[in-house]
């Protein structure tokens, strides 16, 4: 599992995170919700090794760094992590092509609900929630053991919600460890009924 006690951060001086603690296990989902501007993006970097805090530990599967490939970030804003020169086909299948595999692109599509036809476009020329789509297509051919997902259904409309949450938790059943931020309670709820709120002011 990923372990982080008593984290703390701060940016340009001022507190971000403070005395939180919070374990994303395999197999399992951990929800973390709370009101905007308080630190719950900034955890999700401090749970994939991207943010160091200025206290407190992380662990991960007990090691003190993540091991490589281990986690995938579904980030909120996928134009922001995308390469816009790459098609959404290259997106996609870029771990597998590291690897040199081979995979079947119309039943990951499928799994995620993205017209395989997207695939010959660029970044610019689908939606936001097409694109979303893709990057959660991008996790199933990586396969790592933990998914960060950074509010995964803002971007979607409600049935796609519906499907993407079915996806997430059955990634959950099959092994992963998923930690899922979102404001949307019913998200949380639906996905991870004991989950961490971070509360204003610092406290938790």
């Amino acid at each position: 599992m990923i372990e982080a006690r008593n984290v703390a951060v701060e940016f340009g001086g001022s507190v971000v995170l403070q005395h939180v603690s919070v374990t994303v296990a395999r197999g399992a989902t951990t929800g973390i919700t709370g009101p905007s501007g308080v630190g719950k993006t900034t955890l999700l970097g401090v749970l994939a090794g991207s943010i160091q805090p200025h206290a407190g530990t992380v662990t991960w599967d007990g090691q003190a760094r993540p091991p490589r490939g281990s986690i995938a970030l579904l980030a909120q804003h996928p134009r922001l992590v995308c390469n816009p020169r790459w098609t959404l086909g290259s997106i996609v299948s870029e771990p597998a092509s590291i690897r040199r595999e081979t995979i079947d692109l119309d039943t990951v599509c499928e799994r995620v609900g993205l017209d395989t036809a997207l695939l010959r476009r660029f970044p610019a020329q689908v939606s936001d929630g097409q694109l979303q789509r893709a990057c959660l297509a991008r996790i199933l051919v990586q396969r790592p053991i933990y998914i960060l997902c950074d509010e995964p259904t803002s971007m979607l409309d409600p049935i796609a919600t519906r499907a993407v949450m079915r996806l997430l938790a059955a990634l959950a059943a099959d092994g992963a460890g998923l930690a899922v931020v979102s404001h949307d309670r019913a998200v949380i709820d639906a996905l991870a009924p004991e989950h961490l709120e971070l509360r204003p002011h610092n406290t938790v």
